[in-house]
């Protein structure tokens, strides 16, 4: 059986771009460049602000993401993975115009909660002010049936402020204090019932992970890449959930 070739629409940011490129050559088996996986990116930084567009402040992003797509398409990719959550408001117009299938980070998360070992109930979601404004992360957790707990405004606030640091570029420094911060309210959210954390924005994995909570964490960006791996047609690897930046 052929594998099929992964389109990757990037760029929104570049950096979690490259983290889930990243993830998908090490959780791919392989013994030699031959063996891994053939991944077509368009890391367009271009695309409009999915945010402001979902709070009435900026452009659609959908007819540049259409445009990626499609060329996605002409590279010779078989389907599209989107390492950015708040895109995923876009994802029925995307689905309607694109010729191409979308992997959708929302059904990967919210299955791999279904699968989770204990019996998960209730989450906190953190991500993007338009990703929880748009609602489409927490329907879909409520389909699985899950309760879902999200920050208080002013968590909010610095959850969006952290998000922008890291896609600005923040150094190391200004990283660690992010990962205490974003800590921090992750904690709130387990006191306020949260039996587990989804890190619902793909820039949120580069400074929080499991290494840093105890109630288990839902990663968008690992898992994205772990089901576009079985989606061209591989079993991934066997491996931990990802601390921050990507440690093992």
């Amino acid at each position: 059986m052929t594998d099929k070739v992964i389109g990757v629409l990037g760029g929104m940011g570049p950096e979690a771009t490259i983290a889930f490129y990243s993830r998908l050559v090490a959780h791919t088996p392989a013994g030699r460049d031959q063996d891994h996986l053939r991944v077509i990116i368009d890391s367009n930084p271009g695309i409009p602000d999915r945010t402001a567009a979902i709070l009435g402040r900026g452009e659609s992003p959908v007819s540049a993401m259409v445009k990626g797509i499609d060329g996605l398409r002409g590279a010779g990719a078989d389907f599209v993975a989107i390492p950015c959550v708040s895109a995923h408001a876009f994802v029925d117009e995307l689905k309607a115009s694109a010729g191409l299938p979308i992997l959708s980070v929302l059904d990967v998360v919210a299955e791999a909660i279904e699968r989770h070992p204990r019996r998960i109930r209730s989450v906190g979601l953190m991500g993007t002010t338009g990703t929880l404004r748009a609602g489409m992360f927490q329907r879909r957790l409520a389909e699985a049936g899950l309760e879902v707990v999200v920050p208080g405004a002013e968590d909010q606030a610095r959850v969006q402020a952290s998000i922008y640091a890291v896609k600005a570029g923040a150094p190391e420094a200004v990283r660690r204090q992010l990962t205490a911060e974003l800590r921090s309210i992750a904690m709130r959210l387990t006191s306020m019932g949260a039996e587990g954390i989804v890190l619902g924005c793909t820039e949120i994995p580069l400074v929080l992970g499991q290494a840093d909570l105890a109630v288990p964490v839902f990663d968008s960006l690992h898992l994205l890449a772990r089901a576009a791996i079985r989606c061209a047609g591989r079993q991934p690897m066997a491996v931990e959930s990802e601390g921050p930046r990507g440690r093992e």
